[in-house]
């Protein structure tokens, strides 16, 4: 239960500095990881980016000070490190669907989000399939496309990834190529900086990189292996979230800060199915 411990802390963090600035960093250190997977982490167990969950919490709090002092709300947004008047409004209407002008009105009807609890809740009849697999290094070869730190944004940019490569010519190529396990079209992000984050669609292989293609190896590693079911993306990411919610913390294990590897069938046209999810795991330390 070490990471749900740490990552409550790193919260706990973000709330304290709620009118102060935030470091992302800092946040992760807490939190015992890096912090390009700090974000990941979050947005699978929120539900939602850090950056959008920091702005809904400040917003929430901007409309508790609007609403109950006489303050101007420049003095608010200030508070809440908005030197922009401009920013400031847009943001907050974004969260509440009126200006900050308009909040001050007595009557007026805000939206407030509340600080996220982290809890383990006990969960019945429904398993999670999954296996241990020890595996030497391995190298994928394919195509990629950048990420962003804001994981919101990251879910649409890959599925138009996949849509793009459906319509080209590039994936039977890449399918060609699968000559290692995981056997399949593999999805994977890797990242290698927080700023630094690949996505990639490719094949574990050991043939010769084809052109406009890129290899990437990742390093020997103990992966748990889940099986889903059902629509591709909706069930990979209820694997992830509950891969961190409901496995992880009663496993004896740590998330090992590798790339992440979603396993695909290859049936053009199909975005349905059974699929894979590989996670690279370690032994958690005792104290």
């Amino acid at each position: 239960m070490e990471w749900l411990k740490n990552l409550s802390n790193a919260i706990e963090y973000l709330e304290r500095n709620l009118d102060q600035t935030i470091s992302y960093d800092a946040a992760a250190r807490i939190a015992c990881c890096s912090t390009c997977y700090f974000q990941r982490m979050f947005s699978y167990v929120a539900g939602i980016s850090l950056s959008e969950y920091i702005r809904r919490r400040r917003m929430t709090q901007a409309g508790f000070a609007l609403q109950a002092a006489n303050v101007k709300v420049i003095d608010v947004a200030l508070q809440f490190g908005y030197t922009s008047p401009t920013a400031f409004n847009r943001a907050f209407q974004s969260v509440h669907g009126i200006s900050p002008a308009a909040a001050k009105i007595k009557g007026s009807a805000l939206n407030a989000y509340l600080p996220i609890r982290l809890s383990v809740q006990v969960t019945g009849g429904d398993a999670m399939h999954y296996r241990i697999e020890n595996k030497a290094a391995m190298r994928i070869v394919g195509i990629r496309i950048p990420l962003t730190a804001n994981m919101e944004h990251n879910q649409n940019i890959v599925p138009q990834f996949w849509e793009r490569a459906w319509r080209g010519t590039e994936l039977p190529v890449i399918c060609g190529l699968v000559d290692q396990p995981p056997a399949g079209l593999l999805g994977v992000t890797a990242c290698k900086a927080p700023n630094a984050i690949d996505y990639f669609i490719a094949a574990a292989t050991d043939q010769p990189v084809p052109p406009n293609m890129f290899a990437y190896e990742i390093p020997a590693a103990t992966w748990v292996v889940f099986e889903c079911r059902g629509p591709f993306k909706e069930s990979v990411q209820r694997i992830f979230k509950r891969f961190l919610t409901e496995w992880l913390p009663f496993s004896g294990y740590a998330y090992a800060e590798l790339p992440d590897i979603e396993v695909y069938p290859y049936h053009k046209g199909s975005c349905d199915g059974c699929t894979e999810v590989w996670i690279a795991i370690k032994k958690e330390k005792e104290n």
